[in-house]
């Protein structure tokens, strides 16, 4: 993963970290489904970020700290499909749903990627985050070191409009701000 800036009309790299993937690999964002554990490629926007720890100096991202009730809503059936929760909705089955405080490391610190986020299409997939690593393979999220995430909270400035761009042509994912 490769985080750019883009100065004077040139982009130039500001940093970079070995990502991980979906373990089913990457599939085009508008063909993608739910439960295949694939990453939607595309470009997407960062709604907002958050985390089992406190935000890193310099985060300017609105970021939301995890809490036992905070839950990811997954249910295709639910009002709130994918979207973040506190309480889980009585609509939201648990176990179609993520418990965001049960994923340590994963979620110490993560940012929303924006895929299927703004008119979500049931089906296509919910919960799709830049996050921690974990022991392996994602389930269709991007994750990084910790100590990168970190620097990527503290990158992304919403006044620069940072994107995510997954499946450039060497298959990696780019972070951009304009």
């Amino acid at each position: 993963m490769t985080w750019w800036d883009l100065r004077d009309g040139q982009w130039v790299e500001a940093g970079s970290a070995p990502a991980r993937f979906g373990a089913n690999g990457l599939v085009e964002g508008g063909a993608r489904r739910q439960g295949t554990d694939t990453t939607p490629t595309g470009l997407y926007g960062i709604p907002f970020g958050f985390g089992l720890k406190a935000a890193p100096a310099g985060t300017r991202v609105g970021y939301r700290p995890v809490t036992a009730a905070s839950w990811w809503c997954q249910d295709n059936d639910s009002a709130s499909y994918n979207r973040w929760t506190e309480p889980l909705p009585a609509d939201c089955r648990a176990a179609q749903s993520e418990k965001l405080s049960s994923y340590d490391p994963q979620y110490g610190y993560a940012l929303v990627i924006g895929f299927n986020y703004d008119r979500p299409v049931r089906g296509r997939g919910a919960g799709i985050f830049l996050h921690v690593n974990g022991k392996a393979a994602t389930a269709g999220c991007v994750s990084v070191p910790e100590d990168a995430m970190r620097k990527i909270l503290s990158w992304a400035d919403p006044a620069r409009e940072p994107h995510v761009a997954i499946g450039t042509e060497d298959g990696a994912t780019a972070v951009t701000r304009y």
